[in-house]
Order: structure tokens, then C-alpha cells, then sequence
């Protein structure tokens, strides 16, 4: 075995790899991580939702939102708050 088969063999894998196939990859950031969700009447959100909705990894995606408590963002079409509430809910059931 060589050295770079070596590397390769225990080369971790990135926790991201499915966002390689994201359809959000060519879209503005700013629709997905705005300043506030409050400041632009919903219009980023919906445009975000849009682009969500025909990703072919939003499961992928929202699972690792929620999974890491990552507390910005639109993530798997869901917003911070959308996402709290999802945390909460599953707490709930398992308590």
C-alpha cells in the first residue's frame, strides 16, 4: 500500500459531502443567512423555501440542522425559530 493510498484509506469524510448536491450551491447566501428574518417581509424566506423544496438533499440538510442545533440560517427549508420548535417537539416525544 502506498502512501497516498494510505491517506486516502483514513482520510475522514466531511459531515457536509451531501451539500455538494444542494440546490442552494448557486444561489445568493443572503436569501439563506439574512441580517434578520424580520427586516424583509418574508420575500428571502419564501425565495429560500422555493429553492428548498426542489433540493434533492433538504432531508440531508435539515437532519444536519437539527442534529447540530446550528441555531442560523435556512436549513432544509426551515428557519431558526421553524427548527427550535422542531427540537422542542422531538424532546417532548422522547421524554
Amino acid at each position: 500500500m502506498t502512501i497516498q493510498q494510505t491517506h486516502q484509506h483514513y482520510a475522514p469524510r466531511s459531515p457536509l459531502r451531501w451539500s455538494t448536491r444542494a440546490a442552494c450551491q448557486d444561489a445568493d447566501p443572503g436569501l439563506f443567512f439574512p441580517i434578520t428574518w424580520d427586516d424583509h417581509a418574508r420575500q428571502p424566506d419564501d425565495q429560500a423555501r422555493r429553492i428548498c423544496q426542489a433540493c434533492p438533499v433538504r432531508q440531508a440538510c435539515l437532519d444536519w440542522a437539527l442534529s447540530t442545533g446550528e441555531p442560523d440560517g435556512m436549513w432544509g427549508g426551515t428557519t431558526p425559530a421553524e427548527r427550535r420548535r422542531l427540537r422542542a417537539r422531538e424532546r417532548r416525544a422522547t421524554a
